[in-house]
């Protein structure tokens, strides 16, 4: 029967060798298209980080919110902090400084069997003003993780890398996978607390002031 359908597909001008070799090298193009697009999507959330004063990764922005008291905002902040970091330990400095320390998880990166690697820990601000606010996070610490005898990933006890230190440390591909995680993960933040804040708010568009290098001391 193989055999009738071979000669079928070969009297037809269909060879079954052309047709595995044709959906072989799609494959391949398909797998190299992949690793391009990861590889670029990778390159600019790492780019969403800059380096503040003292040359430590960090996250920054600060957005213009018109007609809005500096109460009305922290309010709203203390609002958002409660959601979205429940289990988070909170600090309040003075009336309108708000610091949440926390971390995430990261994943192994350009692999198919995705699990966790490692987690990261940090620390995000927010500071309130009449009509604008301004957040960042910073102080990111990697902790690797390790698969342990019943085969769960878990941390690795004694290490901790801050993301400057960590090129020594860590494989170069693995630390601009940790650092693109990162810095997916601060615009998703971002993000969340750009949409909690204009809730209910008479409001045009934010105004971000990104930068690659950025002075806390004044703005």
């Amino acid at each position: 029967m193989r055999s009738d359908i071979n000669k079928k597909n070969y009297l037809q001008g269909r060879s079954p060798i052309g047709g595995w070799l044709y959906i072989y090298t799609m494959k391949r193009i398909f797998l190299v298209l992949a690793g391009i697009l990861l590889l670029y999507t990778a390159s600019a959330q790492k780019s969403l980080l800059a380096q503040d004063e003292n040359n430590k990764y960090i996250y920054y922005q600060v957005v213009d919110q018109p007609n809005a008291t500096k109460d009305s905002l922290v309010g709203k902040v203390n609002s958002f902090l409660h959601e979205a970091f429940k289990k988070s330990k909170r600090i309040q400095t003075g009336d309108s400084l708000f610091t949440v320390k926390d971390k995430f998880l990261t994943y192994s990166a350009f692999t198919f069997a995705k699990h966790e690697s490692g987690e990261v820990d940090f620390v995000l601000n927010i500071e309130c003003k009449d009509n604008k606010y301004r957040y960042w996070l910073t102080d990111f610490v990697f902790r690797p993780y390790y698969k342990d005898r019943y085969g769960m990933f878990v941390p690795e006890n004694g290490i901790e890398i801050p993301l400057e230190k960590a090129s020594s440390k860590l494989d170069k591909k693995d630390l601009e996978g940790y650092l693109a995680q990162t810095g997916a993960y601060c615009r998703q933040t971002g993000d969340n607390l750009k949409a909690f804040m204009i809730q209910n708010h008479q409001f045009s568009k934010a105004n971000t002031q990104p930068a690659r290098r950025v002075v806390t001391k004044k703005w």
